[in-house]
């Protein structure tokens, strides 16, 4: 392929070059109106080049008018190739082979899709905007915040009338009053 070898790839790029500017201006071909060369590809040997087009239809008419366009790339890959060899003087001119591409075709099917996705995650938005959470914002228990739940005295008040023992942050007993 033309990714491995820089040769191959400078001689792709002409080749892309030489035909489309002769399928636009040189073949006064009213089949080849709206063909576009995408890709070029050439093998390392430099024995095949292999020529990606596409064409911009009318609607409805896309698969009659490739298939014509295709039967004149046929025609006229002779004289094509006769001017890839004037072009590129090389030994021995590539032989031509022309490939419909689908890659566009393709990339309008994934546009369309990531649309209808867009569209999807719109609707969710909306959704999300009047949406309740079921129970609180927030479920989740903090340390900083007293818990209403449990009704346990605090270090700090007396048991049943008696002196409580309080304790610093090691468990060190701080005071006792009832001899403990």
């Amino acid at each position: 392929m033309a990714g491995t070898n820089p040769r191959a790839a400078r001689i792709a790029a002409l080749i892309q070059r030489v035909i489309a500017t002769a399928v636009e201006g040189q073949l006064h071909d009213k089949r080849l109106a709206r063909v576009t060369v995408t890709e070029v590809r050439v093998t390392n040997d430099l024995q095949i080049a292999t020529i990606y087009w596409t064409q911009f239809g009318e609607e409805g008419k896309e698969n009659g008018e490739r298939q014509r366009a295709q039967q004149a790339l046929r025609q006229s890959a002779g004289r094509l190739r006769s001017l890839v060899g004037a072009k590129a003087g090389l030994r021995l001119t590539p032989q031509l082979r022309f490939v419909y591409d689908e890659v566009p075709s393709e990339a309008h099917e994934i546009e369309d899709i990531l649309v209808d996705a867009h569209r999807r995650d719109e609707e969710l938005a909306q959704a999300r905007l009047h949406a309740r959470y079921a129970g609180d914002a927030d479920p989740y228990r903090h340390d900083d915040e007293p818990d209403s739940s449990e009704s346990a005295p605090s270090e700090t008040e007396p048991i049943n009338g008696a002196a409580s023992s309080g304790s610093d942050a090691n468990g060190t007993a701080l005071y006792s009053t009832d001899g403990q």
